[in-house]
């Protein structure tokens, strides 16, 4: 079961992520992931209130507090790089590195690896050189900066599912409500700092409601898959996403790979999986 709910929360993933990116092509990115967010904040309220779950103690808004800050830059981040790069080498290549952290943060622990999973590891590191365009020509180029930010948003995802880990296994949907009481202010912040101001375009306005609505959706699955499953195997299957995404801007947007982007593809799924059957 906590597979499954993962791979389902990695579904609903890609398709808030790739409505973000859309939004993100006439909002700036700050303000798509704050309209999700506060969006996503009524909807997740509501669950709390009706579970009557007990407010949990303080670790656990720790956890949730910064889960809930790095989560929203990673949001912001990828949507941004959707909106300036090729989909098709932003997604896997935050997504490996998503899945890959919990790893690395499990061998600080005092966890020892597995040969398959530094196998994982060497192959993820093949897959962003790839995917990223490091070999080959391919039609789209994506700025290496936007490459560089894809990297820091899979660090950004992979902090927020050890962060959601960490929790209280009683504590009910309160991370995901801790988790937009902290990101919500910040990204205000950040957005008045930088003088954004939303653009008057309705339609991107209700795409970046939906992206709120599934990522939420996306969260809750995952919570609840990391509560009965091994964060590893659950992170690594949940950050699947790029499937999902990359289909959609292939049906939609027409975005093509080349044989060595569609190799790194192929590549990153491979990590995922060696990283996922190393925990199991």
């Amino acid at each position: 079961m906590p597979v499954l709910l993962a791979l389902g929360s990695a579904l609903v993933y890609g398709v808030g992520d790739y409505f973000g990116g859309r939004a993100s092509r006439d909002q700036a990115s700050i303000v798509v992931a704050a309209v999700g967010q506060i969006v996503s904040v009524v909807l997740v309220a509501v669950a709390v209130v009706v579970m009557g779950t007990d407010a949990p103690g303080a670790a656990t808004w720790w956890w949730s507090a910064g889960g809930g800050m790095v989560g929203a830059l990673g949001i912001a981040g990828l949507y941004h790089g959707f909106a300036h790069g090729d989909i098709t080498v932003v997604a896997p290549t935050s997504a490996v590195i998503g899945a890959a952290l919990p790893v690395i943060v499990g061998l600080s622990l005092g966890e020892r690896p597995t040969v398959m999973a530094l196998v994982g590891i060497v192959v993820a590191v093949t897959a962003i050189a790839l995917v990223s365009g490091a070999v080959g020509k391919h039609q789209h180029n994506t700025p290496p900066r936007i490459v560089v930010l894809a990297v820091a948003v899979g660090a950004c995802f992979g902090l927020l599912f050890v962060a959601f880990d960490r929790t209280d296994a009683d504590s009910g949907m309160w991370p995901l409500l801790i988790a937009r009481f902290a990101s919500i202010p910040m990204l205000i912040v950040i957005g008045t700092a930088a003088r954004v101001r939303p653009a008057r375009h309705s339609a991107s306005m209700r795409i970046a409601v939906l992206s709120g609505v599934f990522d939420m959706g996306a969260n809750v699955l995952y919570l609840l898959a990391v509560r009965g499953g091994m964060l590893a195997i659950v992170s690594a299957v949940a950050s699947l996403y790029p499937v999902t995404t990359v289909a959609l801007a292939f049906s939609f947007d027409k975005e093509r790979v080349t044989r060595w982007q569609g190799i790194g593809l192929v590549a990153a799924a491979a990590a995922l999986v060696l990283v996922s059957l190393s925990r199991g």
